[in-house]
């Protein structure tokens, strides 16, 4: 998603706590990886792979200029002749400690083989970040999360927008009149369905 469709989105959706939950999860996740120097481990459940939101940190850690963004995707299954960088096992989260980020994201509640991992690497001192359901023993482990419940006006998709988004970013933007939620998803409809300027 484009800088332009990620402003349409905090438009539709201002006035409700996700534009500005997901930037204080974002700055969690600054905070985190930033003064470290990286070290972050993103991992999803074995029936949900978060590599849509690998790409956009990657996207976001090139043009805000944080090299510390760009995250390590673990992945659950790791096949023979898979370029490195799609190559990193579970394994990976029992080499995590200190120093290092583990954000999950799980939009149902992850194995329990997956949660123990994430359990000890955080007792060897890696910090835990999650994007969850609101499952609560995702929530007890995590020192930060950020819960999208299947009741929210949003899904978890939206909200990694914005979350990758606002991890890019150097400062909050100035906040804007309110208007309504129809009045501003009609706007996004029509700039989405709009076509493109003439190119003279």
């Amino acid at each position: 998603m484009d800088a332009v469709r990620v402003a349409l989105l905090r438009e539709v959706l201002a006035g409700t706590e996700w534009p500005a939950a997901a930037r204080r999860f974002a700055g969690t996740l600054r905070s985190s990886v930033v003064p470290h120097g990286g070290g972050l481990l993103l991992v999803g459940t074995a029936a949900y792979e978060p590599w849509h939101l690998a790409a956009h940190l990657v996207d976001e850690s090139t043009w805000s200029g944080r090299p510390e963004l760009t995250p390590t995707l673990v992945r659950h299954r790791v096949e023979p002749g898979d370029p490195a960088h799609l190559a990193v096992g579970l394994g990976r989260i029992e080499a995590a400690g200190r120093g290092e980020t583990l954000l999950l994201v799980a939009p149902q509640r992850p194995g329990a083989g997956l949660l123990e991992r994430v359990h000890d690497a955080r007792r060897a001192g890696a910090t835990v970040l999650s994007l969850d359901d609101g499952d609560p023993e995702v929530g007890g482990l995590a020192h930060e999360t950020l819960a999208v419940t299947g009741t929210d006006d949003v899904d978890l998709d939206t909200v990694q927008h914005l979350v990758s988004a606002a991890a890019g970013e150097n400062s909050a933007p100035a906040p804007r009149g309110r208007r309504s939620f129809r009045d501003r998803l009609s706007r996004l409809a029509d700039q989405l369905t709009a076509p493109p300027p003439p190119r003279w």
